[in-house]
This record gives C-alpha cells, structure tokens and sequence, in this order.
C-alpha cells in the first residue's frame, strides 16, 4: 500500500475492537469514580434522555448526617461505628470540646479514636478566647464544604467523605442544620458588666423599650439573652430581632436523635462521671487552674465547677461526683426538651442493642437516596 514506512507489517485498523476498548475504558473510568457505588448495584450505562447531561453520583454533592441527643446517651461512640462502616468526618458540635486542654471533663474523643477516624472542629480556641455561635457556624461550613471538595491523594478523586455532625449542643446544630442568621457581634465584656450592675430587672426594662419583639421571646429572667440583645443593639444600632432569621441549607439532612429514658440516662451520667475521675480530671482541673487562674469562666462550668470545689477543700470527692451528676442530669433533661422541638430528629433507643444496624441500615438508605442523575 503506497505511502506506509518499509518493513512495517500493517493491519487493517479494527473498528469493532477499538469500540469494544473505547467501551471498557469509559466502564472502568466509571468504576474509578463511582468508587464504592458501583458495588451497590448502581448500572454502568443508565438510560439518558439527554446525551449532552453528564450523570454523576449526587452523593458526592453536599450533604449532612447529624447525630444529636443528650449528654452520655451514646453518640461519639455510635458516630465511631458509623464513621468507621460509611467514610465520614467528625464534625463536634460540642460548645466546650472546640477549647483546648479541657479534655477528661468534656468527654473529648481520644486520641485512638481521632487518629483512627478524623475529627474536626476540636481544639480550635485557647480557653481564654471567646467562640461565639457565629464563629462557630462560619468554621462549621466551611468544614462542610471542605468534606465535599476533598480530593483523596491517592487516586486524585473525590474523596466522597460524608460530614458527620456529632454533638449536643443545639444551638450549633441549629446554627448550621437551620442556617440561624446571626448578628456578627463579639462579646463586649465591659458593657456586659455595666448592664449587669444595673441588675436584670432594670435590664429587661430596656430591652422592651428598645425590641418588643425580642422581649416577647426572652423570659424576663433570662439574664444571658438579654444582655445579648442589648449588647447588639448598643453596638449595631439596630435590634437582633430585625437581624435574626434561618436561611437553611440547600443541600439534603438525615437527623438522627438519640433517645434515652431519665433513669437509664442518670446511671450513664453516673458510670461517666466516676470514669471521668478514675482518667485523672482532678489532675487536669489541677494544671488548668495553675495555668489560666481559678477565675476561668471555662472552669465555672460543669464538672469542672465542682472539681474545683473539691480541690478548694470545700466539698469532698464524693459530694463533687453528686453534684456533678446532679447538674448533669438537669443539663440532660433541658437538652432533651430542646431536641424534642426538631421535627426532623429521627429518633432511635439508645439502649437498643441493634442500634449501629439500625442506623446504618437509615445511613445506607440515605446514602442511596442520594444516588441520583444530576
């Protein structure tokens, strides 16, 4: 055949085996992004309407698992067994556990678990610095986000990760679950200190001069809201009821809430609290108060109140493990009347020895639910 280079043997080019190739490379291309989807039953080649529509796995797109409930009721232990059946991030959602050195007394995950699943949004202030519920949102997001962008290193895919939201804090969780609007106002500790001089009565005075509607919602008693109201309103000039408001978020949730009876749940609070000391927390209370003083508002908070006590030799050992369960326990049942507003909580029994398979079972459906064309 005139034009081809001498002594090179030609073959016809095969168009029946350069298709059948071309179709087992875009086979294995899809298997190397599909991942794991793949193996549920997921077709390689689903009908399109529209040739021009890429398909991909909505999965990989932005969502949310949550993990709530009360304190002790089971929920770093069942996002472990969760995080370790469906790749996931941790994500606390622990007001106390974002504060470094203050460990045994916040049930912080430990090191074996957080080197065997990552965890996130722990250890990310100094107990001397303020995190406000705004700071907290804006990390949280932008944790999120950063889940869904990930590319693994190794196969330079997307590392379809699912953000796992853990914790019993219900304000951070509806700050990012319900995308509260919040005013970006930090603590103005000298004005709080004014206003509180001139005692909550007087307080709650102004502020239903100044925001009626913010009044209505805060009992006359509630010192801390109303301080906060009147603080943004001092230093923004407008009220916080014309600044609050939800803008949730876009992208699909599965709640899951953790229920536990008050009994069953103080004998937890019990078993943890005598665990928490039996881990050396009279040591850490200890080195905190030699290192950031006794008058840390952290160490004003629960357990640690009374730990500190304890040490003071105001109270004995015994009687600080009471209160502390005492306290715990009241913390617990304020939590559980705050969860039980959600609609969207789907509840499982804390207790239920099935519980990892059944909430996985609810994860892998969500999960699966989410497997759509895009």
């Amino acid at each position: 055949m005139k034009g081809l280079p001498p002594k090179q043997n030609f073959r016809p080019y095969n168009t029946a085996i350069s298709q059948q190739k071309r179709l087992y490379i875009s086979r294995v291309l899809i298997c190397l992004i599909a991942d794991k989807a793949v193996d549920q039953a997921i077709p390689l080649d689903p009908p399109i309407s529209n040739p021009k529509k890429k398909v991909r796995l909505y999965y990989s797109n932005p969502h949310l698992i949550i993990i709530a409930g009360p304190t002790a009721s089971g929920k770093s232990g069942l996002a472990m067994a969760i995080a370790q059946r469906w790749p996931a991030v941790i994500l606390s959602a622990d007001s106390r556990q974002v504060y470094r050195a203050f460990d045994i007394g916040t049930a912080k995950p430990s090191v074996a678990d957080r080197q065997a699943v990552p965890h996130q949004l722990i250890d990310i202030c100094e107990p001397t610095e303020t995190l406000t519920v705004a700071d907290y949102q804006q990390r949280a997001q932008q944790a999120i986000a950063d889940i869904h962008h990930a590319i693994d290193p190794l196969t330079h895919h997307q590392a379809q990760r699912h953000p796992l939201l853990v914790g019993g804090t219900g304000l951070y969780l509806n700050a990012v679950a319900k995308g509260l609007k919040i005013p970006q106002v930090a603590p103005q500790l000298e004005l709080r200190s004014q206003l509180t001089t001139l005692g909550q009565p007087y307080c709650y005075a102004l502020l239903r001069q100044v925001d009626s509607a913010a009044a209505e919602r805060i009992h006359p008693h509630d010192q801390v809201r109303t301080l906060r109201s009147l603080e943004v309103f001092y230093v923004t000039g407008r009220t916080i009821s014309s600044q609050q408001g939800e803008q949730p978020p876009s992208y699909p949730i599965l709640y899951i809430g953790l229920a536990c009876d008050a009994q069953k749940l103080r004998s937890r609070i019990t078993t943890r609290t005598y665990d928490m000391v039996a881990a050396g927390f009279a040591t850490e209370v200890t080195g905190l108060i030699e290192q950031y003083g006794p008058d840390l508002p952290l160490l004003k908070t629960l357990g640690y109140a009374e730990m500190q006590q304890h040490l003071a030799g105001e109270i004995s050992l015994e009687a600080a493990i009471a209160f502390t369960v005492q306290r715990t326990c009241q913390f617990a049942k304020r939590q559980r009347t705050w969860f039980r507003k959600e609609p969207r909580i789907e509840w499982f029994a804390a207790d239920d020895p099935d519980l990892i398979e059944q909430v996985s079972n609810r994860v892998e459906q969500f999960i699966r639910q989410l497997q759509v064309l895009a």
